[in-house]
């Protein structure tokens, strides 16, 4: 699951400019295999979005908001000026499937969607963290990248990471082989009603 930092910084992605200055913490990729048509970021997260999730991430996140709220991690919203919306240009606002500020989920922003790439944007007490999605072409499909960066919020943010790398190691596993297997099924029925026609 895991992928090479140098393969996916010769991704052409517009996040690698914009987050010029930030950390690349972690790249996770997957195989998307066997889909003919052109498939896009907005279909991941339709499967992601009518796809249950699991009970590991269900779990994991929910201590996570625990925790937050127990220690008062998440009480302020992000503020704009801490923000990276700043860093996009009008062409990339412009482009954006999802108009950028967007709330997604308790403790994301969307930074900008298109067809073949999205960046989301949190930010609390414990980290100011980026997630990456790039879906690339390849000779059997898709494959998913997933690139995870971390900016410091404060003096948390280095215990945060080494007390969560061990949670971090099970879920995006979990979590890409969920889509994984929700990407498998959909094409499958595609497969089924264009042979039924």
């Amino acid at each position: 699951m895991r992928a090479s930092a140098a393969e996916y910084r010769s991704l052409d992605l517009r996040a690698h400019e914009i987050l010029r200055d930030v950390p690349l913490y972690d790249v996770s990729s997957i195989d998307l295999p066997g889909s003919d048509r052109r498939r896009t970021i907005a279909d991941i997260r339709m499967l992601e979005s009518s796809t249950p999730p699991s009970h590991i991430a269900t779990f994991l996140y929910g201590l996570r908001y625990l925790l937050g709220r127990l220690f008062g991690w998440d009480r302020e919203p992000i503020r704009p000026e801490d923000s990276f919306l700043g860093r996009l240009s009008q062409s990339d606002r412009c482009a954006s499937e999802i108009t950028p500020g967007t709330q997604d989920g308790p403790f994301w922003i969307v930074l900008y969607q298109f067809p073949e790439e999205a960046l989301r944007e949190t930010r609390n007490k414990t980290v100011h963290g980026f997630i990456c999605t790039a879906l690339v072409r390849s000779p059997n499909g898709y494959i998913l990248y997933w690139g995870v960066y971390v900016r410091r919020a404060s003096w948390l943010t280095r215990p945060y990471l080494i007390a969560i790398e061990p949670f971090r190691r099970v879920l995006y596993p979990v979590m890409l082989r969920r889509v994984r297997r929700a990407w498998i099924a959909a094409d499958t029925r595609m497969k089924r009603n264009d042979t039924a026609v």
